[in-house]
């Protein structure tokens, strides 16, 4: 049966909520490995809690095409052990409603010292606000959609700063007004840690990609670069995104954006 989920959303009760939800996340998560660093035993194991949070002049999707075309803040978290790894990606406009919520649960298959491949899975909830006729009245509420997706992420290291390898995302629509299946393929290179001076470096990773939504398809060029400054947690960096040839209803010619990025990576040693 399909359905529309509809949720009518007050902004300041829903941010007042997620903020106390992931405080308490974040509470419970590092008192967990604090006590589990006070034990003592005859192995160790680390564990490690890491992300960024940014603030960009334009929300862009995991897929570029597709953006806020507002300001935005975005959390890209990942807590994990070993192979493992919970990934969760929040993003929200300034004005405080949400836009999109990813949960990713993410394998590391192969972990060679030149070729590693990734595979994960996530479920996603888009939300869109929208006028309602509510009982005669017009109301504007935010309807959520969800959807469920996978990937394969395999690359090969070049060098010690160039990787090159391919993107593979398949995203299918739970609800009704959602996206049936979309395919989402980008082949990318990868150029780490290039040296401006001494204190600073650059990242760049251009990539094309083959975006498929249901019978509608295109072909796109994009770009992220990044400048930091070493052992500093807060850069800066932007994205453009470049249609070369599509028939998607709604894809823009040019999208970009530029973020203030803060990056954090704690680790956890278990004895």
């Amino acid at each position: 049966m399909k359905f529309l989920c509809i949720l009518k959303i007050k902004t300041p009760l829903l941010m007042k909520s997620i903020i106390k939800k992931t405080f308490l996340f974040f509470m419970l998560f590092n008192f967990t490995y604090y006590a589990f660093s006070q034990k003592t035993d005859s192995t160790k194991s680390t564990s490690y809690f890491s992300g960024t949070v940014s603030v960009t002049s334009n929300g862009i999707s995991i897929v570029p095409s597709f953006s806020l075309e507002k300001p935005a803040a975005q959390f890209m978290l990942s807590a994990g052990k070993n192979r493992f790894s919970f990934d969760p990606d929040i993003r929200f406009s300034l004005a405080g409603k949400p836009w999109t919520m990813l949960f990713w649960g993410r394998y590391k298959v192969v972990t060679g010292t030149r070729f590693k491949m990734n595979a994960g899975t996530h479920l996603g909830l888009n939300f869109k606000t929208s006028p309602q006729l509510i009982n005669g009245d017009t109301s504007t509420t935010t309807v959520t959609r969800r959807y469920l997706a996978g990937e394969l992420f395999p690359r090969y290291s070049l060098t010690k700063n160039i990787s090159a390898g391919m993107y593979y995302l398949y995203s299918h629509g739970l609800d009704a007004g959602t996206i049936g299946n979309t395919h989402f393929i980008t082949f990318n290179t990868n150029f780490s840690h290039i040296k401006i001076t001494d204190q600073f470096y650059i990242n760049i990773n251009p990539q094309l990609y083959y975006l498929k939504l249901d019978a509608r398809d295109g072909y796109y060029f994009t770009s992220s670069f990044t400048v930091a400054r070493k052992d500093f947690p807060i850069s800066v960096s932007a994205i453009i995104n470049k249609e070369i040839n599509s028939n998607i209803t709604g894809s823009k010619n040019l999208i970009w954006n530029a973020s203030l990025v803060y990056s954090f990576n704690k680790k956890y040693v278990k004895l």
